[in-house]
């Protein structure tokens, strides 16, 4: 491996995303540092956060049918049954749902947990509580979805936080979906729901940290074995 390798394998990739905030971060560190040295190297911080926010690493993503991967970098704030969100037409019928908590300092790339072919696509205003708390999944502002997949009907719905204002999602419904693959993100601190059939056995506990695109979240038909991976 050459210089030039090993300095380029030293930089996480910046999503096209952030660019925007950057400039803007970092045109208003160069503004206020004509004011005041404290406030440039504050802004210039703030700024340094800004690029780290919105970094995109690739993953090593299982290739496995029976896996259900992480949607996002975070942790995992709750396992168990629930009533997936009313406007994604899954019915009244509890699914298990595995919640990933997404603090400011976390990769926001968000990823779909399997393969399959996106049946529908929601999104609902709503309020901007705490995504930490139980009741954001059905209060906030959130986009769901709703993932036809060889294992049966899979929903991910990325909810907006706090700090969070913005969901971005760049795919839509009709299109196939690999899993692992790159589907939205959310700026700011968030969290994102995976509704998975009762057929699924969750592999993750409530304070875990997951790796979006990497950790497996649960899996189908019993014990799985040593998975393929792909760059993703």
């Amino acid at each position: 491996m050459s210089l030039v390798d090993t300095v380029k394998n030293a930089f996480v990739p910046i999503h096209r995303e952030g660019y925007p905030f950057i400039a803007a971060f970092g045109a208003a560190t160069l503004f206020l540092g004509y004011f005041s040295s404290i406030l440039f190297w504050i802004g210039l911080i703030l700024t340094a956060w800004c690029v780290y926010f919105f970094r995109d690493p690739e993953r090593v993503t299982p290739v496995d049918d029976r896996l259900v991967v992480s949607p996002a970098d975070g942790i995992v704030s709750a396992v168990g049954p629930a009533v997936p969100p009313r406007e994604l037409g899954l019915g009244n019928v509890e699914m298990t749902r595995i919640s990933v908590f997404m603090n400011v300092f976390s990769c926001h790339v968000n990823r779909s947990p399997v393969r399959g072919r996106i049946a529908r696509i929601e999104h609902r205003p709503g309020k901007f509580l705490n995504a930490e708390l139980d009741k954001a999944s059905t209060e906030n502002e959130r986009n769901g979805l709703v993932i036809e997949s060889p294992n049966g009907t899979v929903a991910a719905v990325q909810i907006a936080g706090l700090v969070a204002r913005r969901i971005v999602c760049w795919t839509e419904a009709g299109a196939s979906i690999g899993t692992g693959e790159r589907f939205g993100l959310i700026r700011f601190g968030s969290r994102v729901d995976v509704f998975l059939p009762l057929t699924a056995t969750p592999r993750v506990a409530v304070g875990q940290t997951a790796v979006g695109g990497e950790t497996v979240l649960a899996e189908f038909g019993g014990v799985a074995g040593t998975p393929l991976v792909r760059i993703s």
